[in-house]
């Protein structure tokens, strides 16, 4: 694979979350452009609000807290925006502007519900530290994970095999968005919890076409 994207090929972040949850979910709105909220997707904009003030930094314990931090990673192919990004005081970590010592960086991610049994939301937050050590030259061993359902923190450790997992599913997204290529329909338990159910029609379409397809044939009187 390549060793650097252009900044025109860059990809959004959060969409890795949608690739390990469904690949069609991820390429029916990053390939085919299509979007859907549900009650789900309200609710987790609501809860992003509360962290998403990109005009407010405070100092909380000694920490410095940065809010909607913009990220890249032109090895991932990747950019978007961190919820929170927290700045702890550190002997390995990074010079600040204007403050003194070191700090080492750790992103915190705002998600609604409560602890997955997948990965997914693991990938987008070891994906957010990827850029960060990419951006600032230094390493990063764990995050967090916020839950609106619970209001814990669940820390996330870094390693290299989910690190390896962030890099196969950029690799991945990248393949499937130079094709414009949309997988078929592959139905499970997961598809009642899509907010792109209506516009997917996964027990209408399994194995057949693809939505844009579906649409247009539709349109067509076929």
């Amino acid at each position: 694979m390549r060793q650097e994207y252009k900044p025109d090929e860059l990809l959004p972040l959060s969409g890795i979350q949608h690739f390990a949850f469904c690949r069609r979910q991820w390429a029916l709105i990053h390939v085919e452009r299509q979007w859907q909220d549900n009650a789900l997707t309200a609710e987790g904009k609501n809860l992003h609000k509360r962290a998403d003030d990109p005009w407010f930094t405070e100092v909380r314990d000694g920490a410095i807290v940065a809010r909607s931090m913009p990220v890249a990673s032109y090895r991932l192919g990747l950019n978007g925006v961190c919820d929170v990004v927290e700045f702890k005081p550190s002997p390995d970590g990074v010079e600040l502007p204007k403050r003194a010592g070191k700090y080492l960086p750790m992103p915190v991610e705002y998600k609604r519900g409560k602890q997955k049994l997948d990965a997914c939301d693991e990938v987008q937050l070891c994906a957010q530290a990827m850029c960060l050590e990419e951006m600032l030259v230094v390493q990063i061993g764990i995050g967090y994970l916020f839950y609106g359902e619970t209001r814990r923190r669940t820390e996330v450790m870094f390693s290299d095999e989910l690190r390896a997992l962030v890099k196969k599913y950029c690799d991945e997204m990248h393949a499937y968005y130079a094709r414009g290529y949309t997988p078929r329909v592959k139905t499970g338990k997961w598809c009642r919890s899509c907010s792109l159910q209506d516009v997917c029609l996964p027990m209408m379409l399994e194995g057949r076409q693809s939505a844009s397809e579906y649409i247009q044939a539709h349109l067509d009187g076929d």
